[in-house]
């Protein structure tokens, strides 16, 4: 089959937020934020910038662990840098409670090391360090979070040891946004040195309605000039900022960065880039593309990152992460297919947003249905488990054991703030307790829930509910099996065949 000639963006259409990129060799390797859920900063690799596939995480488990025993959605691994250097791959970020940290591994299916912090304090975010092959010397420029710090809307550089280990010097400010007129929220830069320029590629003005500049010295700490390089314009791709610059092996160069889209979190899209007096042009003279010749690499088979899974042997593919660091039999391994998970007693089984043994994966961008089959054999009353759509609002639907032994088919949603759930819709048996269910989203993140028990497919009563994203994050998509408090174990539940099919 002959490759189409052009591609359409969003080239990963579903919330890889804060993405950078780095080619080795044939190879290029994207990593993302993925702030409190683990594991962290997912790996996705690709031979022609636009089908790619997640080949793993660099970060099992956040750091200090008892932070992150409980679901943390706004804090974590804020927006990291991926760079290759001395023959390993090595990732940054900043986590704004912490600092600045750092992982490297000599392959980017690893294996990693665990994080190291370079540099301590509050408010350090969107990290990025340069190794300068001309002259030896290692730099590394951050951001800051105004909520942590009182800072913002500046850029702060310093020397870094060669090793990437430490900093060898207190930080300067080397780009003050508040001196440039009409500039804020400047944020998440990327370091690159370029024909004998100190280049910094760097969004501001917010990720709603923001943009993308490019600054450039001649030595590191400046002075910098500044230009805009990628806006809206007359396009629908809002606030088109933040993102990594890429040069292929043959010399074209392109630009991967983030669209902020409400409940689908933030999608990625591809930019073509070149040069016009000594300053990056990208996209379409400055605007977004949405449909453009594809990079000049080799064909590559329609690609993108893993949805679907039949859980063998009771593991789950890498495109499920927990909703904070997770706890030891949480799943089960066993010697048959489907996910084997716990029915874990919490005061907070009322709440899924306060559950961290929630599994989960990112909302697709474009309409789909998510269907899972599942198996309620916890006997406790009020054991409970299903699938789930989760935001600052979210609703289920699943199986749940009543006080009288029998398990029923039950739909709940929970609005923002809501400190428990609601009925969504009406309750049934489901005999063998048992049931297949199903979510299906339509544009606007609008989403209505069905359910099979073994006499023909049916839709809930409830009404239409409408995905809503966290701070910082999409909507998810999740399975979860939990239980009030109590002693003793309260059985478990087996999800089976779990699904995304486009509508």
């Amino acid at each position: 089959m002959t490759a189409p000639a052009t591609y359409r963006n969003p080239v990963l259409n579903a919330d890889w937020s804060d993405p950078d990129v780095v080619r080795v060799g044939d190879d290029f390797c994207l990593t993302a934020s993925s702030f409190g859920r683990a594991p962290g900063l997912p790996l996705l690799h690709s031979r022609d910038l636009v089908n790619w596939t997640l080949v793993g995480h660099a970060l099992e488990r956040l750091e200090p662990e008892a932070e992150f025993a409980r679901p943390r959605h706004d804090r974590g691994v804020w927006a990291p840098s991926i760079r290759h250097h001395d023959d390993r791959f090595w990732i940054f970020w900043g986590d704004p409670d912490q600092g600045v940290f750092q992982v490297n591994a000599p392959a980017i299916r690893g294996p990693w090391t665990r994080p190291h912090l370079v540099k301590a304090g509050k408010g350090l975010i969107d990290p990025c360090p340069l190794w300068d092959d001309e002259t030896g010397d290692a730099y590394l420029v951050h951001a800051w979070a105004r909520s942590r710090s009182g800072v913002s809307n500046r850029l702060t550089g310093h020397r870094m040891h060669p090793d990437g280990g430490s900093l060898l010097d207190e930080g300067k400010v080397i780009v003050d946004g508040d001196r440039i007129p009409g500039w804020f929220t400047l944020e998440g830069p990327k370091l690159h040195r370029h024909d004998g320029w100190f280049w910094i590629l760097a969004p501001a003005g917010g990720v709603e309605t923001g943009w993308q500049g490019a600054f450039r010295s001649r030595g590191f700490f400046g002075p910098y000039e500044q230009r805009i390089v990628l806006e809206q314009k007359d396009t629908d791709v809002n606030g088109p900022h933040q993102g990594g610059w890429v040069r292929t092996a043959a010399g074209e160069d392109w630009f991967l960065h983030f669209q902020q889209r409400g409940a689908y979190g933030r999608v990625v899209h591809l930019q073509p880039m070149r040069w016009d007096a000594g300053w990056p042009v990208l996209g379409d003279d400055g605007a977004p593309v949405a449909v453009h010749r594809r990079p000049a690499l080799p064909p590559q088979p329609a690609a993108a990152p893993a949805t679907d899974d039949d859980f063998p042997g009771g593991r789950y593919g890498r495109q499920w992460q927990w909703t904070a660091n997770p706890g030891d039999g949480w799943a089960t391994q066993h010697s048959a297919d489907g996910l084997r998970l716990t029915c874990v007693r919490s005061a907070d089984a009322h709440d899924l947003r306060r559950l961290p043994h929630v599994l989960t994966q990112r909302l697709p961008g474009s309409p789909c249905a998510a269907e899972a089959e599942v198996r309620l054999d916890g006997t406790e009353p009020g054991a409970r488990a299903g699938l789930a759509v989760l935001g600052d609002a979210y609703a289920w639907i699943g199986l749940e054991r009543a006080a009288d032994g029998t398990v029923r088919l039950v739909h709940r949603f929970a609005e923002p703030g809501a400190e428990r759930e609601r009925d969504a819709g009406t309750v049934c048996r489901a005999p063998g307790g048992r049931a297949r269910l199903r979510i299906e989203v339509a544009a606007g993140a609008r989403c209505r829930f069905g359910f099979d028990v073994g006499d023909g497919p049916r839709f809930s009563s409830g009404p239409v509910f409408t995905a809503t994203p966290w701070r910082w994050v999409g909507a998810l998509l999740g399975l979860f099996a939990a239980a009030p408090e109590g002693p003793g174990g309260a059985g478990t539940a087996t999800f089976t065949r779990f699904r995304i099919d486009d509508l």
